[in-house]
């Protein structure tokens, strides 16, 4: 109990219970952690919580592998053959705003390494490779009035490559290098946009489209800070364009190609920061709700929630504006956008613990949104400041995503984890990271009935991440950076992902060894050792 601290007297507290000193009676009040050690104690140690324990089994036959990559992240030839400026090139090549000013002028050099790029894959063991295309490497202004063969050429190259392969190209047609001249007139705020977004899918359809029969829009909701209405104008024209997108290849290419398309969200999970607070669990379900929820609710329901709608209509209305600052799809819109999938495509990295938070008259998302959010300090630390390795709240949002939107089959199509330290190999965190999400994932599967097609991890190799630069790697593949042939070299999770993929789940420890398993060879095991030294 807290007693005498000597020089302290009883200024600070070092016991199980607090104890009251201006009270007579000093009453003795246990603290959490007097909880906390009678666990310890009744359970001799510290077993695993039930929802965290593996679970052997394997996913269903003709189970989707991948791991995912970004133009602009990975391909560099950012002037090359013709190709236009995006709104990245324009931004990294902006003093302060990319991590030790680096850019993606050559990032992994992708667009000149596809027979490396390949080998990678091929070592993986994956059946698909899911890919973006630079939407200015094809059409330079954004527009219809100029097609650039050459880097058509580039993505008929690398897909032909990977069918070579036996492996199945996944094509995203945005993962946000939107061209530099549609952002000039005002990018995803001029709602001309969704017109030029259906004129790009259109042709990347008809040229790829007989080799390619899974394609997607990605968006990962960058929230803007601004101030109004943008960020809602943004995702009403990206929602519409989607749905345009979808019906393109719905009326003129699904009869003879036979493909799919749909859309692909970002979203945490979040759960309240006090699970006893009603507060705290309404902003917990706000949280969701304005993430997976905004983009979600259009494609599979019409129309944006009644949640959001309320809320941000009530604020902007308390504010003095004569309407929501939410816009309204028409009558004719939700017919449009209601049913444009094909799949629910989903990439989830966290989980957040929720909170009320009052941001008085601001206006902007945050503020609609009406929480705030933090990270329980026992959740293992990644290379991102905002990831925290939280495996149990994946298969809760994949359970959320059945009950909310009908039991859409669901392709996860980004997944993974970052490291920030000196380069290691023996990225241990890192496979630590894909066993537990992985499992959740197969949990999710057989025992919650959830129908999950296929998993992408997120990504091949360690490449540009944004605004983090370099800084942040996330790769199954260290490309060494002072060798200007930026060669790939395979990390220890290589190994560990392609024997999940190669298992289709998870063997149990009483079957190992066993012949799925993948074993990295003599030679590249040496190599990890030195590589280890070189950089200890």
């Amino acid at each position: 109990m807290d007693s005498f601290e000597w020089l302290k007297g009883y200024t600070v507290g070092y016991g199980l219970h607090y104890v009251n000193f201006k009270h007579s009676s000093r009453p003795r009040t246990p603290k959490r952690s007097a909880h906390l050690y009678f666990d310890i104690m009744r359970n001799n140690g510290f077993p695993l919580p039930t929802e965290e324990e593996m679970l052997y089994g394997h996913f269903p036959e003709g189970f989707i592998w991948s791991t995912a990559t970004a133009a602009y992240q990975i391909e560099g030839a950012w002037r090359a053959d013709g190709k236009g400026l995006s709104i990245w090139d324009k931004f990294a090549h902006t003093a302060l705003k990319i991590s030790q000013d680096e850019n993606g002028d050559i990032a992994c050099d992708s667009y000149n390494k596809i027979a490396e790029d390949i080998n990678s894959l091929k070592t993986l063991r994956v059946n698909h490779y899911r890919f973006s295309i630079s939407w200015p490497r094809i059409m330079p202004d954004g527009t219809t009035r100029k097609i650039n063969e050459a880097g058509l050429n580039y993505y008929h190259r690398l897909v032909d490559a990977l069918l070579a392969a036996n492996i199945k190209p996944q094509v995203t047609l945005y993962h946000w290098d939107l061209p530099q001249a549609l952002q000039d007139v005002g990018g995803w705020e001029n709602d001309t946009i969704v017109e030029r977004f259906r004129d790009y899918s259109d042709v990347v359809f008809n040229s790829l489209g007989d080799k390619v029969n899974n394609l997607r829009f990605y968006f990962c909701p960058g929230i803007s800070f601004r101030p109004g209405t943008a960020p809602y104008i943004v995702a009403h024209n990206l929602i519409k364009a989607h749905a345009e997108a979808w019906h393109v290849y719905n009326d003129k290419y699904r009869a003879k190609h036979g493909g799919i398309v749909g859309i692909t969200i970002n979203s945490d999970w979040a759960e309240p920061r006090n699970p006893y607070k009603q507060e705290d669990v309404d902003a917990a379900v706000r949280v969701v709700q304005f993430q997976i929820g905004w983009f979600a609710h259009p494609v599979f329901n019409g129309d944006y929630s009644d949640l959001m709608k309320n809320i941000i209509r009530e604020r902007s209305l308390a504010a003095g504006r004569p309407q929501s600052r939410l816009p309204e799809f028409t009558p004719a819109e939700v017919a449009r956008i209601k049913g444009t999938h094909d799949y629910f495509g989903f990439n989830h990295y966290t989980t957040v613990l929720a909170y009320n938070m009052d941001y008085k008259n601001l206006e902007h998302y945050d503020a609609d949104r009406g929480a705030g959010t933090v990270a329980d300090r026992t959740w293992l630390d990644s290379g991102s400041f905002w990831l925290k390795v939280t495996p149990v709240g994946f298969r809760n949002i994949l359970n959320f995503i059945k009950e909310e939107y009908g039991d859409p089959p669901i392709y996860i199509t980004e997944n993974g984890v970052s490291e920030r330290e000196s380069m290691n190999l023996n990225d241990v965190h890192r496979i630590h990271y894909y066993d537990n999400y992985i499992n959740q994932a197969l949990k999710a599967y057989l025992l919650d009935g959830i129908d999950i097609r296929g998993y992408a991890a997120w990504t091949l190799m360690d490449n540009l991440e944004w605004a983090t630069g370099f800084d942040d790697k996330f790769g199954f593949f260290y490309v060494n950076r002072s060798d200007p042939s930026l060669p790939r070299i395979p990390k220890k999770s290589v190994w560990h992902y392609a024997t999940i993929i190669n298992c289709n789940g998870f063997i149990s420890p009483g079957e190992i060894p066993h012949e799925c398993q993948i074993h990295e060879p003599d030679s590249l095991l040496m190599l990890s050792e030195e590589k280890n030294t070189e950089h200890k």
